[in-house]
């Protein structure tokens, strides 16, 4: 994990990074704009994937791209939909962030550049990689596996 790099369509668009806000404001509601768009982010236990197992995989909802299977979700208790590992690496992209006082890493969809949420590292989680993607809700869209 480098930490100085990272619409509710079916498929990625190619031409999502160049999209002006603008035109993200007519594609996005108002609060979809301020997370993914502006680095916004929900309350905790109110996302509509915090607490979900449906099996299945989380896109961008933004622009379509496939970020996170659900066999990498996993209850982190914080209130945020969590995940150990994206589907690829280049699926991401991260940010050093700052902001709030702290050092965190901000995680952007590879494909469109919207925000995802932050990554931490070393928390104790019993996961394959001591990682925790904790991801605004209103940047994912679950597509149900076939079954």
């Amino acid at each position: 994990m480098n930490d100085e790099s990272v619409n509710q369509s079916a498929q990625p668009a190619d031409d999502a990074a160049a999209r002006s806000d603008v035109q993200w404001q007519q594609i996005l509601s108002s609060e979809e704009f301020r997370v993914l768009r502006q680095a916004g982010t929900e309350r905790p236990f109110t996302g509509e994937y915090w607490d979900t197992t449906t099996e299945g995989v989380y896109s961008c909802r933004a622009c379509g791209s496939e970020l996170f299977a659900s066999t990498t979700k996993f209850d982190a208790g914080c209130g945020w939909p969590s995940f150990f590992a994206p589907l690829a690496e280049d699926r991401v992209r991260y940010i050093s962030d700052e902001s709030m006082g702290m050092k965190r890493v901000e995680v952007r969809c590879g494909n469109c550049d919207s925000h995802m949420g932050h990554v931490f590292e070393g928390e104790g989680f019993k996961t394959p990689t001591d990682l925790r993607y904790c991801m605004n809700s209103l940047s994912l869209t679950l597509r149900p596996a076939q079954g």
